[in-house]
């Protein structure tokens, strides 16, 4: 069964997602990064190259063609997926197919229509029998 994790309070979805990309990449971990379009993507993409001055995380579109080959991918249309690893998800809704992957991650800003959004995502998790581990990061 699928591991969800709920990240919550974060003010800087981003550079929280490369935060835990950069530590998922130091286990071995393929990530899929599920973002709600080509905008959020160019935003995302900018936060992997510059997120530590001198590291790069590495990371592709989905449709890229060393995507196989790319830990970290990004991709906005859920289709032709590469990996069952772990799916980041920083979309409102909830992915179809999320319980293909191993781990899910949910990442919850401070804004009151993520947070009702993602309140949503919890339940229809929760009420199918899923174990949610919850992290607060504005507690530290």
């Amino acid at each position: 069964m699928t591991r969800i994790d709920f990240y919550f309070n974060v003010e800087n979805k981003f550079r929280q997602v490369a935060e835990l990309a950069d530590k998922a990449l130091t286990r071995g971990r393929r990530l899929w990064m599920f973002v709600p379009d080509e905008a959020a993507a160019l935003q995302l993409e900018h936060e992997l190259a510059t997120h530590l001055p001198a590291a790069f995380l590495p990371h592709c579109r989905s449709d890229h063609v060393l995507a196989d080959q790319t830990p970290i991918l990004i991709d906005w249309h859920g289709d032709n997926l590469l990996h069952d690893d772990v799916l980041i998800n920083l979309r409102p809704n909830t992915p179809a197919f999320f319980s293909r992957f191993h781990g899910l991650i949910e990442i919850v800003g401070i804004d009151a229509a993520d947070r009702l959004a993602a309140r949503s995502r919890f339940r229809f998790y929760r009420d199918r029998g899923y174990d949610i581990r919850s992290h607060d990061i504005a507690g530290g």
